[in-house]
């Protein structure tokens, strides 16, 4: 780990540990929204939305893509994060279309409540924006990819197109549920979880870097042998938090 990462990384660990350090009033009041569903806000003591969005690094006026947005948890919060200046894509893959058949994704109404947010939908190998983009978010996803739901999905295109999606200088956030070290993808589709070091991998290959781990969503009580949806660990699952940067110069 270079000292970069190092120094970025106990910066996380220290607000995720009660150092004294204000959390920026756009992103409390995002938070705070009233507008949000108590099926958000019950859920807020386990995904510490607060601390998730400031460490993104998101800022009012930014854009940012919500990749594979599920209900809009945090699309919500991002459009109340970035205000008026900024913009959320929800960015819903076509490679999910059958999931969901003659119904629309739950986020199409989501979009529909805020001015700034508008639902991409297309494939997620050739993900594209209107706009060059400041971060590109997924959450609880990423292992996803690997599985059959998203066939044809490759997570090397993928990360391939975040990569040209974004300005330079511009953040790719990767959050899942983390599986036993060395497994790799073995348990991608059985328990939805997936080795961070693959992870680490696969982005970097695509031409990021590392800058910042966070250890905010860590549980050391959860074995990683069980499935996410098992009464005895859903919701509090050991969750890494990975932070890539496009470097500056790249185009």
């Amino acid at each position: 780990m270079t000292r970069n990462i190092f120094l970025m990384s106990l910066t996380a660990c220290l607000l995720a540990g009660g150092a004294e350090a204000a959390t920026p009033a756009y992103i409390e009041k995002a938070v705070s929204d009233p507008a949000r569903p108590s099926s958000d806000t019950s859920r807020d003591p386990g995904r510490k939305p607060a601390e998730l969005t400031e460490f993104a690094g998101i800022k009012p006026g930014m854009k940012v893509v919500d990749l594979l947005p599920g209900a809009g948890y945090f699309t919500r919060i991002f459009a109340k994060a970035v205000g008026p200046n900024g913009y959320v894509y929800a960015y819903q893959p076509t490679e999910l279309d059958h999931f969901f058949k003659d119904k629309p994704p739950p986020v199409m109404a989501v979009a529909a409540e805020y001015p700034d947010v508008s639902v991409i939908h297309a494939s997620v190998n050739t993900l594209v924006a209107p706009e060059r983009l400041d971060v590109v978010w997924t959450s609880q996803n990423y292992h996803d990819l690997k599985d059959p739901l998203f066939t044809p999905a490759d997570t090397a295109l993928v990360n391939k197109a975040v990569f040209a999606a974004l300005k330079p200088g511009g953040i790719y956030i990767v959050l899942d549920h983390s599986a036993p070290k060395g497994s790799g993808i073995a348990d991608t589709d059985t328990l939805h979880r997936i080795d961070e070091a693959v992870v680490k991998k696969e982005v970097e290959a695509a031409g990021f870097k590392l800058i910042a781990e966070s250890n905010i969503l860590r549980n050391p009580k959860d074995t990683r042998t069980l499935r996410i949806f098992d009464s005895a660990i859903r919701g509090h699952t050991d969750q890494f938090i990975l932070k890539f940067q496009k470097p500056r110069h790249a185009k």
